[in-house]
Protein backbone atom coordinates (compact mmCIF):
# COMPACT_ATOMS: atom_id res chain seq x y z
CA UNK A 1 0.00 0.00 0.00
CA UNK A 2 1.14 3.09 -1.19
CA UNK A 3 1.62 6.02 1.35
CA UNK A 4 0.48 8.72 -0.77
CA UNK A 5 -2.01 8.06 -3.31
CA UNK A 6 -1.87 9.51 -6.65
CA UNK A 7 -4.02 12.16 -6.22
CA UNK A 8 -2.03 13.30 -3.23
CA UNK A 9 1.08 13.82 -4.36
CA UNK A 10 0.21 15.03 -8.09
CA UNK A 11 1.51 17.89 -8.92
CA UNK A 12 0.88 20.79 -8.60
CA UNK A 13 0.82 20.42 -4.84
CA UNK A 14 -1.65 22.64 -2.64
CA UNK A 15 -1.77 24.46 0.02
CA UNK A 16 -4.68 26.55 0.05
CA UNK A 17 -6.84 24.54 2.91
CA UNK A 18 -5.58 22.58 5.67
CA UNK A 19 -6.56 19.09 4.47
CA UNK A 20 -4.10 19.94 1.10
CA UNK A 21 -1.45 21.45 3.98
CA UNK A 22 -1.49 18.18 6.05
CA UNK A 23 -0.86 16.44 2.69
CA UNK A 24 1.89 18.75 0.76
CA UNK A 25 3.24 18.53 4.35
CA UNK A 26 3.39 14.85 4.75
CA UNK A 27 4.91 14.50 1.38
CA UNK A 28 7.63 16.57 2.41
CA UNK A 29 8.43 15.12 6.07
CA UNK A 30 9.06 11.48 4.15
CA UNK A 31 9.51 11.71 0.46
CA UNK A 32 11.78 15.08 0.46
CA UNK A 33 13.30 13.73 3.80
CA UNK A 34 12.38 16.60 5.69
CA UNK A 35 12.42 14.49 9.07
CA UNK A 36 16.25 14.27 8.33
CA UNK A 37 15.98 18.22 8.80
CA UNK A 38 14.38 18.56 11.67
CA UNK A 39 16.85 19.19 14.35
CA UNK A 40 19.99 19.68 11.90
CA UNK A 41 19.82 22.63 10.06
CA UNK A 42 23.59 22.68 8.47
CA UNK A 43 23.62 26.51 9.45
CA UNK A 44 26.39 28.81 9.04
CA UNK A 45 26.72 32.33 9.00
CA UNK A 46 29.30 33.46 5.72
CA UNK A 47 29.00 36.80 5.89
CA UNK A 48 27.52 39.65 8.33
CA UNK A 49 23.95 39.45 6.26
CA UNK A 50 24.01 35.85 4.45
CA UNK A 51 23.25 32.29 6.43
CA UNK A 52 23.49 29.01 4.53
CA UNK A 53 21.14 26.19 5.65
CA UNK A 54 19.85 23.17 3.95
CA UNK A 55 15.99 23.03 3.29
CA UNK A 56 14.23 24.85 5.89
CA UNK A 57 11.05 23.75 7.28
CA UNK A 58 8.32 26.48 7.90
CA UNK A 59 8.84 26.79 11.72
CA UNK A 60 12.93 26.78 11.14
CA UNK A 61 11.62 29.94 8.64
CA UNK A 62 10.08 31.59 11.32
CA UNK A 63 12.66 31.63 13.62
CA UNK A 64 15.17 32.84 11.31
CA UNK A 65 12.77 35.64 11.07
CA UNK A 66 12.77 36.64 14.25
CA UNK A 67 16.68 36.75 13.76
CA UNK A 68 16.59 38.96 11.26
CA UNK A 69 16.57 37.23 7.96
CA UNK A 70 14.20 39.47 4.87
CA UNK A 71 14.95 37.20 1.87
CA UNK A 72 15.08 33.46 1.39
CA UNK A 73 16.65 32.16 -1.83
CA UNK A 74 15.61 29.24 -2.86
CA UNK A 75 18.22 27.03 -5.10
CA UNK A 76 16.23 23.86 -5.66
CA UNK A 77 13.80 24.99 -8.39
CA UNK A 78 9.83 24.89 -7.64
CA UNK A 79 8.58 21.76 -8.61
CA UNK A 80 8.36 19.38 -5.50
CA UNK A 81 6.51 19.74 -1.67
CA UNK A 82 9.25 21.17 -0.53
CA UNK A 83 8.99 24.55 -2.29
CA UNK A 84 4.83 24.65 -1.79
CA UNK A 85 5.69 24.82 1.90
CA UNK A 86 8.10 27.31 1.78
CA UNK A 87 6.24 29.72 -0.50
CA UNK A 88 3.05 29.24 1.55
CA UNK A 89 5.65 29.36 5.03
CA UNK A 90 7.32 33.32 3.08
CA UNK A 91 3.84 34.22 1.61
CA UNK A 92 2.45 33.87 5.99
CA UNK A 93 5.68 35.47 7.39
CA UNK A 94 6.43 38.32 5.17
CA UNK A 95 9.58 37.09 3.74
CA UNK A 96 10.94 37.57 0.29
CA UNK A 97 11.39 34.37 -1.51
CA UNK A 98 13.53 34.07 -4.32
CA UNK A 99 14.08 31.57 -6.52
CA UNK A 100 17.94 30.54 -8.27
CA UNK A 101 17.97 26.99 -9.64
CA UNK A 102 21.13 25.55 -9.56
CA UNK A 103 22.38 22.21 -9.84
CA UNK A 104 25.26 20.45 -8.34
CA UNK A 105 26.76 18.31 -11.51
CA UNK A 106 27.03 21.17 -13.76
CA UNK A 107 28.60 24.42 -13.83
CA UNK A 108 26.62 27.96 -13.83
CA UNK A 109 26.45 29.40 -17.30
CA UNK A 110 27.91 32.70 -18.41
CA UNK A 111 24.38 33.90 -17.65
CA UNK A 112 23.28 32.21 -14.30
CA UNK A 113 27.11 33.94 -13.33
CA UNK A 114 25.45 37.66 -14.16
CA UNK A 115 22.26 36.56 -12.44
CA UNK A 116 24.59 35.78 -9.16
CA UNK A 117 26.00 38.73 -9.04
CA UNK A 118 22.89 40.84 -10.03
CA UNK A 119 20.91 38.86 -7.22
CA UNK A 120 23.57 39.53 -4.53
CA UNK A 121 23.07 43.40 -5.30
CA UNK A 122 19.31 44.11 -5.14
CA UNK A 123 18.22 41.74 -2.47
CA UNK A 124 17.32 42.77 1.22
CA UNK A 125 19.68 41.96 3.56
CA UNK A 126 20.03 39.68 5.94
CA UNK A 127 19.15 36.84 3.75
CA UNK A 128 19.10 32.97 3.91
CA UNK A 129 20.30 30.65 1.02
CA UNK A 130 19.77 26.88 0.99
CA UNK A 131 19.72 23.53 -0.88
CA UNK A 132 18.57 20.33 -0.16
CA UNK A 133 21.09 19.21 1.95
CA UNK A 134 23.28 22.74 2.21
CA UNK A 135 26.20 21.54 0.80
CA UNK A 136 26.94 21.47 -2.85
CA UNK A 137 24.51 23.77 -4.93
CA UNK A 138 24.68 26.33 -1.27
CA UNK A 139 28.43 26.19 -1.86
CA UNK A 140 28.27 27.26 -5.04
CA UNK A 141 25.99 30.06 -4.33
CA UNK A 142 28.00 30.60 -1.38
CA UNK A 143 31.17 31.17 -3.23
CA UNK A 144 29.77 34.05 -5.58
CA UNK A 145 28.37 35.66 -2.13
CA UNK A 146 31.32 35.56 -1.07
CA UNK A 147 33.38 36.87 -4.15
CA UNK A 148 30.92 38.85 -6.03
CA UNK A 149 29.06 40.54 -2.44
CA UNK A 150 32.15 40.33 -0.24
CA UNK A 151 34.72 41.38 -2.84
CA UNK A 152 36.92 37.94 -1.16
CA UNK A 153 39.56 36.78 -3.44
CA UNK A 154 38.10 33.53 -5.51
CA UNK A 155 40.81 31.22 -3.59
CA UNK A 156 39.13 32.51 0.02
CA UNK A 157 35.74 32.56 -1.24
CA UNK A 158 36.13 28.98 -2.38
CA UNK A 159 36.46 27.52 0.81
CA UNK A 160 32.79 27.78 1.01
CA UNK A 161 32.79 24.30 -0.68
CA UNK A 162 34.20 22.21 2.01
CA UNK A 163 33.71 19.05 4.24
CA UNK A 164 33.07 21.59 7.28
CA UNK A 165 29.48 22.18 5.08
CA UNK A 166 28.93 18.48 4.39
CA UNK A 167 30.35 19.23 0.38
CA UNK A 168 32.34 15.94 -1.03
CA UNK A 169 34.65 16.97 -3.64
CA UNK A 170 35.32 13.58 -4.09
CA UNK A 171 32.22 12.65 -5.83
CA UNK A 172 30.89 14.22 -9.10
CA UNK A 173 29.75 16.97 -7.28
CA UNK A 174 33.71 17.60 -7.16
CA UNK A 175 33.22 19.64 -10.34
CA UNK A 176 32.13 22.59 -8.64
CA UNK A 177 35.47 22.71 -6.79
CA UNK A 178 37.27 22.33 -10.37
CA UNK A 179 35.71 24.98 -12.04
CA UNK A 180 37.41 27.10 -9.55
CA UNK A 181 40.93 24.75 -9.70
CA UNK A 182 41.10 25.77 -13.45
CA UNK A 183 40.48 29.45 -12.83
CA UNK A 184 43.56 29.93 -9.78
CA UNK A 185 45.86 27.83 -12.03
CA UNK A 186 44.88 28.71 -15.29
CA UNK A 187 43.05 32.32 -15.39
CA UNK A 188 44.45 34.37 -12.41
CA UNK A 189 48.08 33.81 -13.03
CA UNK A 190 47.23 36.15 -16.62
CA UNK A 191 45.57 39.10 -14.82
CA UNK A 192 41.84 38.27 -15.88
CA UNK A 193 39.29 38.99 -13.00
CA UNK A 194 36.99 35.44 -11.92
CA UNK A 195 33.83 37.75 -13.12
CA UNK A 196 35.28 39.08 -16.37
CA UNK A 197 36.22 35.71 -17.19
CA UNK A 198 32.64 33.79 -16.88
CA UNK A 199 31.81 36.72 -19.36
CA UNK A 200 34.40 36.19 -22.16
CA UNK A 201 34.41 33.13 -24.69
CA UNK A 202 36.92 31.38 -23.28
CA UNK A 203 34.57 30.60 -20.43
CA UNK A 204 32.98 27.09 -21.35
CA UNK A 205 31.41 25.33 -18.69
CA UNK A 206 30.96 22.10 -20.62
CA UNK A 207 34.24 21.78 -21.52
CA UNK A 208 35.68 22.04 -17.78
CA UNK A 209 33.15 19.74 -16.90
CA UNK A 210 34.70 17.34 -19.54
CA UNK A 211 38.14 17.39 -18.19
CA UNK A 212 36.49 16.88 -14.77
CA UNK A 213 36.94 13.04 -13.32
CA UNK A 214 35.49 11.67 -10.04
CA UNK A 215 37.19 9.01 -7.98
CA UNK A 216 34.95 5.64 -7.87
CA UNK A 217 34.35 6.01 -3.82
CA UNK A 218 33.25 9.68 -3.85
CA UNK A 219 30.86 8.75 -6.82
CA UNK A 220 29.52 6.18 -4.86
CA UNK A 221 29.28 8.27 -1.95
CA UNK A 222 27.26 11.20 -3.27
CA UNK A 223 24.90 9.27 -5.96
CA UNK A 224 24.37 6.16 -4.35
CA UNK A 225 25.22 6.48 -0.38
CA UNK A 226 23.69 10.10 0.25
CA UNK A 227 21.81 10.56 -2.94
CA UNK A 228 22.88 13.95 -3.57
CA UNK A 229 20.28 16.42 -5.85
Amino acid sequence: MKLFPKKIHAKPFRTDTGWHRFWTRMHFLWADHAYLRLGFTNAHWIGPDMVRTNQPWPFQLASWKKKGIRTVINLRGGKGSFYYMEKYACEKLGLILEDFGLTSRSLPTAQEMRDAKALFERIQYPALLHCKSGADRAGMMSVLYCHFHLKQPIEVAAQQLSMKYLHMKAGMTGVLDHLFEVYLRDVAPTGVAFYDWTQSEAYDPAAIKANFTASWWGTLMTEKLLRRE
